[in-house]
């Protein structure tokens, strides 16, 4: 209000001067830049630059708070979060007479005697995960052939049953073909539309698990998941045994050695010790036995479990120099983008764009909305490659995982949308610029008024676009149109792959966007009407998003938090940096004189909020903790704890079938079974969600 009320009108008549109309003005005339040297009403942005700072600072402490209690009410308050009671373990050392899990074993019942309770290994994946996602894929692939067929009840002429487009029968090679006899007696238009993709991709499927039962039919090595032979998929009951991972008597075996990696998860009989065994050093040798808290169990990353420990830090220096990499290689896009704002050098450069350019329409075309379109395309390939990134670097866990890569692309886009587009020019003059640390604040102070019409343009076409783009879902909505129309597979999503709420892309455009409102609220405040805009539908587009659209796999607990916050104060102190430059420029020393201390109240607000709320973020309390545990004994959970442990961080989790198709599919099947299968049948049909898929011996 204070920023569109006073300092508009002064901006606006800040020289002497004859007016157009409003509507025929530049964006220049609306800036600080139109205010004359020396001018006595520089006042008024000194003060609108204090109730700016000092309003962004009181909202910033009663959000911290806010959120810091959200934080424990979610420890104190949420169900049992195995997470409490797991350590993670990493860089197991390696001994020639033990296994990897008897080493935990061992050294965790030797120094943690009083409150470890068991572990479970991390195992290297290949085959067996490879064939679980087949076996999924076969999975979905079927229960889409079955909803597209019809069921007839016409008797056949074979077996007197009922004619089915797909039956299962027994185990053996034979039987596990697709009907075609019923499909032959009775065509109809639905059964000639099968898709013959679909067939070869089951039967190419097929062939490999075959494959895989051949080779392991006769082997005595156990498998990874059930210590038992590995043979082929069977319907079996979902006992709480079948789903549990082998004991570590049955790890320490020899030959599960080179299946296991030198990672594990250890369980605590309480979380204070779980929290003692993660915060304390295990070994003379900081790169042995370290420990860290363990993330939910739908949070592990579990692929980057597998890497070492000792290249951990390698692959940290060597995504960070991989982004600043990226960072300055796309300044060439984005000083192309630059220059297209620059209508002079666009003469020069290009002499035979002067009679195009001499069109108003084409004029604003190339100069304003052009560059921000041009921009904002190059900017889709950011977040999948600092995701990639943050997958090298070895982070263990998805929410890490995007927290990194959200940093980084925060980083390239203040980088690269702000400061590469405000201080114009080549790529020489650029860094010529930051060249000399001195200059920064006059340069900032000279460019940033000239960019209003392009920091505009780009709140309406990355900032309301955006939102568009969000509500209808565009890319998800392309993908599964080319995945039905072009490549002609009909088969239902799987669970797993439901959309959850993308942070790293998100969360740093909103930062963005707080970044060019905060610096331009006293340089541009035009711009201010359409970042507020953007805000109101922004909070509503994404709070209908996140409770109707997104599905959460796991709890962040606000870890996201400090990252807006420090982001806020940056943005602060850049805008008072900024102010401060002008002040000089257009001599205006009791406005500078005022500036200057409230960049270092600013500063002092920051550290008061890092020393009073932070460490919550970093470290959860004892005193809470604690008060759970006693809570738990007093309530008498102690082995509902300890039996939800065991099969709480599972690698390779089951996949569970659709009640419905699970029984058609098994009734299909029933003249080819014999009475010991008929009656375990019988007993599943009383418990239905036991059904699961699993590998078997």
């Amino acid at each position: 209000m204070i920023c569109v009320f006073l300092l508009l009108p002064v901006n606006y008549y800040g020289q002497e001067m004859q007016h157009k109309q409003i509507h025929s003005e530049s964006l220049e005339v609306f800036t600080i830049g139109n205010v004359k040297e020396g001018s006595k009403w520089f006042w008024t942005h000194c003060l609108a630059l204090y109730v700016i700072s000092c309003s962004a600072c009181v909202l910033l402490h009663f959000e911290y708070k806010n959120i810091t209690k959200m934080r424990l009410a979610h420890i104190t308050g949420s169900p049992v979060n195995p997470s409490h009671f797991t350590v993670l373990v990493r860089s197991i050392p390696c001994s020639q007479n033990h296994s990897y899990s008897k080493s935990v074993e061992d050294f965790f019942s030797t120094y943690y005697p009083a409150s470890y309770v068991s572990h479970q290994m991390v195992y290297r994946a290949g085959r067996v995960d490879k064939l679980m996602k087949d076996a999924e894929k076969m999975y979905r692939m079927l229960k889409t052939i079955e909803s597209q067929t019809k069921k007839s009840y016409m008797p056949c002429c074979l077996c007197g049953k009922s004619t089915h487009s797909f039956e299962a029968l027994n185990n053996d090679a034979e039987s596990v073909e697709i009907k075609t006899s019923s499909d032959e007696l009775q065509p109809s238009q639905r059964e000639k539309k099968l898709k013959i993709s679909e067939q070869k991709d089951v039967e190419k499927i097929y062939r490999k698990l075959k494959t895989i039962e051949t080779q392991n039919k006769m082997s005595s090595t156990p498998g990874c998941l059930c210590g038992g032979i590995m043979h082929y998929f069977k319907m079996l009951k979902k006992e709480a045994e079948s789903v549990e991972c082998k004991t570590s008597s049955d790890r320490s075996q020899p030959s599960q050695t080179d299946k296991e990696r030198p990672a594990a998860f250890v369980f605590f009989r309480t979380r204070y010790a779980a929290i003692v065994a993660a915060q304390v050093l295990q070994s003379s040798n900081p790169m042995l036995w370290v420990t860290q808290l363990a993330p939910e169990p739908n949070d592990v990353y579990w692929s980057n479990l597998s890497i070492p420990y000792k290249q951990v830090w390698l692959r940290k220096i060597a995504t960070l120099l991989g982004a600043f990499v990226f960072m300055f290689v796309f300044l060439a896009p984005v000083t192309f983008v630059q220059g297209l704002t620059q209508l002079d050098q666009l003469r020069q450069t290009f002499p035979f764009l002067k009679g195009i350019l001499k069109q108003k329409f084409m004029n604003q075309l190339v100069t304003g909305y052009l560059p921000s379109v041009i921009l904002m395309l190059f900017m889709y390939a950011v977040p999948p490659t600092m995701m990639l990134f943050s997958t090298i670097e070895g982070n263990v866990s998805h929410s890490e995982r995007k927290k990194s890569a959200g940093i980084k692309v925060l980083y390239f886009t203040i980088w690269n949308v702000f400061f590469v587009n405000v201080l114009s020019g080549s790529i020489i003059r650029q860094l010529s610029v930051f060249s000399s640390f001195r200059d920064i604040p006059t340069q900032l102070a000279k460019a940033v008024p000239t960019q209003a019409t392009f920091f505009t343009t780009y709140v309406l076409t990355s900032g309301w676009a955006s939102l568009s783009c969000e509500v209808i879902q565009l890319f998800p909505l392309l993908c599964n149109g080319f995945r039905r129309f072009i490549l002609r597979r009909q088969e239902e999503p799987c669970s797993n792959h439901a959309l959850t709420f993308p942070h790293h892309t998100e969360i740093p455009r909103l930062l963005l966007f707080g970044l060019l409102g905060f610096t331009c609220s006293i340089m541009a405040p035009l711009i201010l009407p359409f970042l507020l805009v953007y805000f109101f539908l922004a909070f509503l587009v994404y709070r209908n998003q996140i409770l109707n659209v997104y599905v959460p796999k796991y709890e962040s607990g606000g870890q996201f938090w400090p990252v807006v916050h420090n982001t806020t104060i940056f943005s602060l102190v850049l805008t008072q940096v900024i102010a401060l430059g002008v002040f000089g420029i257009k001599r205006s020393p009791v406005a500078s004189g005022f500036t200057i201390p409230l960049i270092f109240l600013t500063l002092l607000f920051n550290e008061y909020c890092r020393q009073r709320f932070s460490p919550v973020f970093k470290r959860s309390p004892a005193q809470v903790l604690i008060e759970m545990d006693k809570q738990d004994e007093n309530w008498g959970r102690a082995e509902e704890i300890y039996k939800l442990l065991r099969t709480a961080y599972c690698q390779f989790p089951l996949l569970s079938l659709d009640l419905s198709t699970s029984q058609e599919l098994s009734m299909a099947g029933n003249s080819g079974q014999n009475k010991d299968e008929g009656s375990s049948k019988d007993q599943e049909s009383h418990n239905p969600d036991l059904n699961e898929i699993k590998l078997s011996s």
